[in-house]
């Protein structure tokens, strides 16, 4: 067996059996101060792949901080095989004013990867991230949230013609991969093209801790780490059922054609059928009801969670399944555990 790497980044090193929890400079305030994000490192004594868990590049959703600080602080990783990058805030501007963007000039950090040490402030602060954080690693999970206002069930989001990409979503074991190459300047996307598998985790909504999808995603993690040979006692798990949404006619938004207040009649997660009534509109006076229906069989991934729209809003995110799919998924959520 081969000798356990040294990690290094920019000002320090890691050895093999090592910890180091750091705050490390991305960017300045107005003043001259240093804005520093968290980080832990843990170097494992045997070697094994180099990974990252990222959380919060929107700095007000908070579910993955969790899922990332459990990680670091309470799990045993004294058997970790390899190299376990925890990044729990990357968007440190956008958390301490608990909003997406970085603030002032409300630039999204996750279009801004990989970064450049000599551009916008988003772009200095990615690189400064990407060059000593997510270059070095083999694979990586960034958890995210539904943005403000909506809950979304969790689910991998990821590029299944990329072989390793689709290894490692289908390694973490939700029950919905959505298929797609992802945006210019996201992590996932940026990592990826520099040959690092990454996969997008959303989960819940923004502003709250969700305990149910916090310790979903954690199994996650330890299905993930089974898979890479990080930790040895961890089995590679199957959620049950699996789809993974491909096409364009698979998934679509459902979105009001009328300004006023919602009542969503079903939760995220939930099975609906061709003509169900998803959601009610209603004006004050409750004397114009327009209902809004599903234009096929599917499930819905993500739902409304603040009442009231505009024209053109999204209600939710409902995404077709295959006809096995959907039997199993009927079974799943009937009370009597039967179809009927």
């Amino acid at each position: 067996m081969t000798d356990a790497d040294v990690f290094t980044y920019n000002g320090g090193r890691v050895d093999p059996g090592e910890r180091q929890n750091i705050r490390f400079v991305v960017s300045e305030t107005y003043l001259g101060d240093p804005v520093r994000i968290p980080v832990t490192i843990i170097n494992g004594e045997r070697p094994g792949p180099t990974a990252f868990l990222s959380a919060a590049a929107h700095g007000d959703e908070l579910n993955g901080i969790e899922v990332v600080r459990e990680v670091a602080h309470e799990w045993d990783l004294s058997d970790l095989a390899g190299t376990l990058i925890c990044l729990p805030v990357l968007n440190v501007p956008g958390f301490l004013a608990q909003q997406r963007y970085l603030p002032v000039y409300d630039r999204d950090l996750n279009r801004s990867f990989p970064g450049s040490a000599d551009s916008t402030s988003a772009k200095r602060m990615a690189a400064r991230i990407y060059t000593n954080f997510i270059d070095p690693c083999d694979f990586g999970l960034d958890f995210h949230t539904s943005t403000r206002g909506r809950t979304n069930m969790i689910h991998a989001r990821a590029d299944m013609g990329d072989p390793d990409a689709a290894r490692l979503a289908r390694a973490y074991g939700t029950n919905v991969i959505i298929d797609s190459e992802g945006s210019s300047g996201m992590l996932r996307t940026e990592a990826v093209t520099d040959g690092i598998a990454a996969i997008t985790v959303e989960m819940g909504e923004a502003h709250r801790f969700q305990r149910a999808l916090i310790d979903e995603a954690l199994s996650g993690v330890r299905s993930t780490f089974a898979e890479y040979g990080m930790l040895e006692a961890e089995q590679v798990r199957w959620p049950g059922w699996r789809t993974v949404i491909t096409d364009e006619r698979e998934k679509t938004w459902l979105r009001a054609d009328g300004g006023g207040m919602v009542d969503m009649h079903f939760e995220r997660g939930s099975l609906v059928h061709e003509g169900d009534t998803v959601c009610t509109i209603t004006n004050p006076f409750k004397n114009d009801n327009v209902a809004i229906e599903a234009p096929f069989t599917g499930l819905l991934v993500g739902v409304l969670e603040n009442p009231v729209v505009y024209p053109g809003n999204p209600l939710c995110h409902l995404v077709e399944l295959d006809e096995r799919t959907r039997r199993v998924v009927e079974l799943d959520q009937s009370p009597s555990g039967t179809i009927g």
